[in-house]
């Protein structure tokens, strides 16, 4: 019977050219194309999307927490800031379970350990040296995080959570200070298997520094410009902990002879000859990531069925501990009907593509603008508007038309307080690019 259902999904997905969906015990891999059926003889660019969407997971089998909390405490961080820090840090602890580890390490001029990795075991200590915080002095970001990271390797597992979560009103200004320095930081942590979250506050900090952390290591990021939103922002991560269902996600497309992968949309990859890999790092309950690659078709004749790619993916499982593989494929036939190709279009997928496009214009937009060149960086955003827009109205799609509605917000906003748009456009964009549940 194994065998027989084998057969039945590649006769499926080869012959049928319909979206292939792969289920193991726990995650679902499906390999789509926007286009399963293309334009006969004719060469061209067309999007596949490879979906990994996270099982569902039972409060009772959630794994063990792992994390440690860093902590700005320079001179910025004076008064209400540091106030509704400690009370997200303490809020946070609340929601830790016996078996929890938790860290917590502060910084200005210098780095403390203000609570050694330990077994949430004793709530009132922990909270006791959270509200031992006070702020004052300069901001040794870097070594705020490395001191974090190996509080954290004290307790790494791979059956662990492990992650760090940084909150920050200011710019690194102690030791290495600039994105690319804290980007290969979180490069390195991320290949450990330790996510950084960073969280920045108000409008005086670094965007750029704690994006790229955030990025390479496959964390979340927020702008959280009131500090009275700490606590919602510390909810939303820390539901996120608890919600990991695997770790150490990998994806490796396989380009068929004569495809040609272009790019991956969004995110970096690695791309060599025909295939690419990509490291998603975790996933969570019942949400979706997505790897949108664009490839290269030459031209076919009509009526041919041609697998364009493989698509494999191994991750640890966090609820059987156990190291998963999974395998499908996506295959496309060709026609001389142009309205044959329009019909069997993939919407979801092509909308997908569309908005990661957006993106990558709305962060040209704010590069333009870093430069001074406010009405070249307006016109792209309202042009990004037009388009969407009018791909919006074609696909049905009220995404299309929300992102058309931000285009054209943010162009309005390109002459006021640019610290505070940029850290907003900066941020929408990051949380688009890599499916950020909040």
């Amino acid at each position: 019977m194994r065998y027989l259902t084998l057969l039945i999904l590649i006769f499926t997905t080869t012959f049928l050219a319909l979206p292939t969906t792969v289920l193991a015990d726990k995650i679902q891999l499906d390999a789509v194309l926007a286009t399963p059926v293309m334009l006969a003889d004719k060469k061209q660019t067309a999007y596949l999307q490879v979906k990994l969407t996270g099982f569902r997971l039972e409060k009772e089998k959630v794994a063990p927490i792992n994390v440690a909390l860093v902590i700005d405490k320079s001179g910025s961080m004076q008064g209400g800031k540091i106030i509704h820090a400690k009370e997200a840090a303490n809020m946070a602890v609340d929601q830790l379970r016996k078996d929890d580890i938790v860290a917590l390490i502060s910084y200005d001029d210098e780095v403390t350990v203000m609570l050694p990795a330990t077994k949430a075991t004793d709530k009132d200590m922990i909270h006791a040296a959270i509200n031992r915080l006070s702020a004052g002095g300069s901001t040794a970001l870097f070594g705020g995080v490395e001191k974090g990271a190996e509080e954290v390797r004290k307790f790494l597992d791979i059956e662990r959570v492990n992650r760090i979560i940084l909150v920050s009103d200011g710019q690194a200004n102690v030791g290495p200070s600039s994105p690319q320095e804290l980007g290969l930081l979180g490069a390195s942590l991320g290949k450990e298997g330790i996510v950084v979250t960073t969280l920045g506050l108000g409008l005086g900090y670094n965007e750029d520094l704690m994006i790229q952390l955030a990025e390479k290591s496959d964390g979340n990021h927020a702008f959280v410009e009131n500090a009275a939103d700490l606590a919602r922002i510390f909810r939303y991560e820390f539901g996120d902990l608890f919600a990991v269902v695997a770790t150490d996600v990998n994806v490796t497309i396989t380009c068929a002879e004569g495809i040609r992968p272009v790019r991956v949309l969004g995110r970096e990859a690695n791309i060599q000859g025909q295939q690419v890999q990509m490291a998603l790092n975790q996933l969570y309950s019942e949400h979706q990531k997505q790897v949108l690659l664009e490839i290269e078709v030459p031209p076919t004749k009509a009526e041919q069925e041609r697998v364009l790619a493989v698509v494999s993916t191994r991750y640890h499982n966090m609820e059987t501990n156990n190291n998963d593989r999974l395998t499908t494929q996506a295959a496309a036939t060709f026609t001389n009907s142009q309205p044959a190709v329009e019909e069997k279009t993939n919407t979801a997928v092509m909308v997908a593509a569309l908005e990661q496009l957006a993106q990558e214009q709305n962060e040209r937009a704010v590069t333009l603008r870093d430069m001074g060149e406010v009405e070249k960086a307006r016109q792209i955003l309202l042009e990004n508007a037009d388009r969407l827009k009018e791909q919006a109205d074609k696909y049905h799609s009220e995404s299309l038309k929300k992102l058309a509605d931000i285009n054209r917000n943010d162009a309005k906003n390109l002459d006021g307080n640019w610290m505070r748009q940029r850290k907003m456009m900066r941020g929408q964009n990051y949380k688009g690019r890599n499916y950020q549940t909040y």
